[in-house]
């Protein structure tokens, strides 16, 4: 597939190229207000992980840089200046002294294939290091959303939590009017307040584990808060359920096309290739050409009386016996390349793996969520109904209470179920390759 393809998918609309830099951490300003797609783009220039890909690039481009020098000319000028012990020295009088300066290029003209394919193995290596970004954006943004999603789940376990607790206390007040009107027992008040106690307990939990959501979405995102601890921003959103529809066999083959990681390993399976062609450069000569300028001390220390001239020539390198050193690194080289193949196999197949299981996450989460929502709906009435009949003292009060555990029960389950429904989604997306959908191309 083109790499221009990737460069634009890569860019993801919040940056003119991948190679952006990122914003100075300590510079950074805390939104006020954060909703999903914030968070996506605020990871996306701020997450430690896809800063990292990034300078792997970075990397990348320099050795690239490295290699093709040695394509084009290179230039150098040198000079010594000597001065000799009259012992060794000629007869003449200044011959204790002497210098010598030059500027010489020189240009390789045949080494064998090795220049060229280790130009091309670097340049297949950073198009590999264009794929790993990709690859570690997809997952990052996966990341985000889960602690996105866990902050929403966290938030709204508490919302039931508060809701069943405020049932538990309408129904504690009831039996309590019941109670000093003589209809009642002090055992079922005493039932009622032990109800209200225990409801509690869940909340306080519910409320602690919002906060360390908070803090799992600040590290996924990159957002350092360290001059005002208390500096977190509005959360906003709500777990919603919308169905999607995917297709397994699309789903594979998807995954195939897309998934940055099988495109990287590719790159890096054809420069394996391509560095096997540079291990057997050393069993061939290298051939330079050669010119310069040279200028030299005469016999005196005037430089009226010196020496110069251009120069030029053709200078040839051949190994013809190395110990068999050449041989050993076409083995190492022949080696990798066939490890990095077999990397790449045992992840196409990891890859089919986990699109068959996110596929099933999605299908067990599809069902839950569509059976959870009319779960709630049966519970909300059956506690209309509980109530209605305690109040008509043809129920009882642990009825009653029965009722509102049950109903507590399916709304616990149904905002977990609408959150895993969420998550599948967006796993399944990553299995298939496919970026984050809130990401602007």
């Amino acid at each position: 597939m083109n790499i221009r393809f990737f460069s634009r998918t890569l860019a993801l609309g919040l940056a003119a190229a991948c190679l952006v830099q990122a914003q100075p951490q300590s510079s950074v300003s805390v939104p006020d207000r954060l909703d999903l797609q914030t968070a996506i783009g605020f990871a996306i220039e701020h997450n430690y992980a896809i800063r990292q890909a990034r300078e792997r690039i970075k990397q990348q481009e320099g050795v690239v840089l490295e290699v093709t020098a040695n394509m084009i000319p290179n230039v150098g000028a040198s000079g010594t200046y000597q001065i000799n012990d009259q012992e060794i020295s000629q007869s003449s009088p200044a011959s204790h002294t002497g210098w010598n300066l030059s500027v010489t290029a020189s240009q390789i003209i045949y080494a064998g294939g090795g220049v060229r394919s280790s130009v091309r193995s670097a340049k297949l290596s950073r198009e590999a290091a264009i794929l790993d970004l990709q690859a570690v954006i997809n997952d990052a943004l996966l990341q985000v959303r889960t602690a996105f999603f866990n902050v929403l789940l966290a938030r709204e376990r508490i919302i039931v939590q508060e809701r069943n607790l405020e049932l538990l206390q309408e129904q504690l007040k009831t039996t309590t009017d019941r109670f000093e009107a003589g209809t009642v027992s002090s055992f079922e008040r005493l039932r009622a307040e032990v109800a209200v106690a225990n409801a509690k307990t869940p909340l306080i939990t519910a409320r602690n584990d919002y906060r360390l959501a908070i803090e799992a979405l600040r590290q996924s995102l990159g957002l350092s808060t360290s001059n005002d601890a208390t500096e977190v921003p509005e959360i906003l959103g709500t777990l919603d359920y919308t169905p999607v529809e995917f297709d397994l066999q699309a789903a594979f083959s998807s995954a195939r096309a897309n998934r940055p990681d099988l495109q990287r390993l590719a790159k890096l399976t054809e420069a394996g290739e391509q560095s096997i062609t540079t291990a057997r450069s050393g069993y061939y000569p290298t051939v330079s050409a050669f010119g310069g300028y040279q200028l030299r001390k005469g016999r005196t220390n005037n430089f009226g009386d010196s020496s110069d001239g251009w120069l030029a020539g053709v200078q040839a390198n051949w190994d013809i016996f190395d110990g068999r050193a050449t041989r050993g690194r076409v083995v190492q080289a022949r080696s990798a390349a066939e490890q990095i193949r077999l990397t790449l196999n045992e992840a196409e197949l990891a890859a089919e793996v986990d699109v068959r299981r996110a596929y099933s996450s999605w299908q067990e989460a599809t069902e839950l969520a569509e059976v959870s929502r009319r779960v709630v709906e049966q519970a909300e009435e059956a506690v209309r109904l509980a109530n209605a009949r305690y109040n008509a003292g043809t129920g009882t009060q642990l009825d009653v209470l029965q009722a509102q555990v049950e109903l507590t029960t399916a709304r616990t389950n149904q905002v977990q179920a609408y959150y895993n429904y969420n998550i599948a989604v967006a796993d399944l997306r990553r299995a298939m390759g496919q970026p984050d959908e809130l990401v602007r191309q």
